[in-house]
């Protein structure tokens, strides 16, 4: 799907520059002091049009969130999701962090979530899954010892490879679900992807797992 180009974008970002990190590498190792409180830092990967992390930061004022997402004319529609919650808690990255430890330093990140991810089917693609080894690595390093990666998809195939991986990887996991709603988990934010395949009866399937200490 092509997006369309938004020219006021930049315009856009920079006068939200409170929420919108302008220079996101320079806060490594000092993330806290990007929020109003020192809190628990909780990190999307690929944010999209902001729902998720919009509604996390009005359900969850105790944890700071951070969502990274690399295409402008789809942040700016989380940035309007931001404003319009009045959430303090959340900040957001335009960047296309191709190695989350040039953003973060060990031990500073408490969560991560992978929201329906692209599943990228095709073998060859296979190192640009963000549950590959690789993308693992990372996730180590920048989560601190008790910190724990949530990923939800409606992809079948993605979800029982990340779930080999992570336990390939020697990963503990902590909850494994083949149809997220029929938890009925009160405490569940919804992505605009959950929404709309939820609408249409597509499972949603959700893994909880954390690296050994």
């Amino acid at each position: 799907m092509r997006l369309r180009n938004k020219p006021w974008a930049d315009d856009f970002m920079r006068d939200n520059g409170h929420i919108v990190v302008q220079e996101p590498f320079q806060y490594r190792g000092k993330w806290q002091s990007a929020f109003n409180k020192e809190q628990p830092i909780h990190l999307e990967i690929g944010s999209g049009k902001g729902q998720f992390i919009a509604g996390m930061g009005k359900q969850h004022p105790e944890v700071n969130f951070i969502g990274v997402e690399r295409v402008k004319s789809v942040i700016v529609g989380a940035l309007k999701k931001v404003i319009d919650s009045e959430a303090a808690n959340v900040r957001l990255l335009n960047e296309d962090a191709q190695d989350l430890r040039d953003l973060f330093q060990s031990n500073e990140v408490d969560h991560i979530y992978l929201n329906f991810s692209d599943p990228w089917p095709k073998s060859r693609h296979e190192k640009r899954r963000l549950t590959y080894p690789a993308f693992l690595d990372q996730y180590k390093d920048v989560l601190k010892q008790e910190g724990e990666i949530t990923l939800k998809t409606d992809n079948r195939g993605f979800f029982e490879y990340s779930v080999a991986s992570f336990s390939k990887y020697g990963m503990i996991i902590e909850e494994l679900s083949l149809d997220l709603h029929d938890l009925n988990d009160p405490l569940n934010v919804e992505t605009e992807y959950e929404e709309k395949f939820s609408e249409k009866g597509q499972p949603i399937y959700r893994c909880k797992a954390r690296f050994q200490e």
